[in-house]
């Protein structure tokens, strides 16, 4: 009797972590310089933190699942209300804008896992958060480089053959400071939610 009552607060907290999570997805795509913060010229992503500790906290498949509604939203909103001149163009493809998304909570989910094994909790979260970022930036822009590579450079005002670099360039500009800024505040999110998951347990 004991075990199940535990088990159903548990499942209980998990769903409400989760269920709190796709809110603030939902708040960081509608709020604006919620979810995207322009600062000194750069527009910084802050709504991959939030799939991250999803990932981290309620695992990959929960991380995933977060991320992909991230993904979806995009793609509706590539159709109705374009965030960019590029988007209808490139977000419109469920592979740009929906699977690095869901990549975000799988990559960031086992990258956490792996080191929590190795007793290395703290490392794993900040990790996680660079791990998951990097991949949010790096999936993106190589799949527009890749499947959209004349209608970009078009966009980016660059030169073909140099779209590549350009590309780099913006990963290396904006990419960074995102893993940097998934880094710091994922184990500051992470490790209060986690220390409070293992007392609910």
């Amino acid at each position: 009797m004991e075990v199940a009552r535990m088990q159903r607060r548990s499942n209980a907290y998990h769903i409400s972590v989760l269920a709190v999570l796709m809110a603030i997805i939902i708040v960081q795509n509608v709020v604006p310089f919620f979810g995207y913060i322009p600062i000194s010229g750069l527009s910084l992503t802050t709504i991959h933190v939030t799939v991250i500790v999803a990932a981290v906290v309620l695992g990959p498949k929960d991380g995933a699942l977060v991320g992909g509604m991230w993904g979806v939203i995009d793609w509706i909103r590539a159709f109705v209300a374009p965030t960019s001149a590029l988007a209808p163009y490139v977000f419109t493809n469920p592979l740009v804008s929906v699977v690095p998304r869901v990549l975000i909570g799988v990559v960031a989910g086992w990258t956490f896992i792996w080191w929590q094994r190795r007793g290395k909790q703290m490392l794993g979260l900040t990790l996680a958060g660079i791990a998951g970022s990097l991949t949010n930036t790096i999936l993106v822009l190589g799949l527009i480089g890749t499947l959209y590579a004349d209608r970009a450079a078009g966009f980016y005002k660059v030169d073909l053959t140099k779209l590549m670099p350009y590309l780099l360039t913006i990963v290396g500009i904006n990419g960074v400071p995102e893993a940097i800024l998934a880094g710091i505040l994922v184990p500051l999110i992470g490790m209060p939610l986690l220390r409070f998951q293992r007392k609910n347990k």
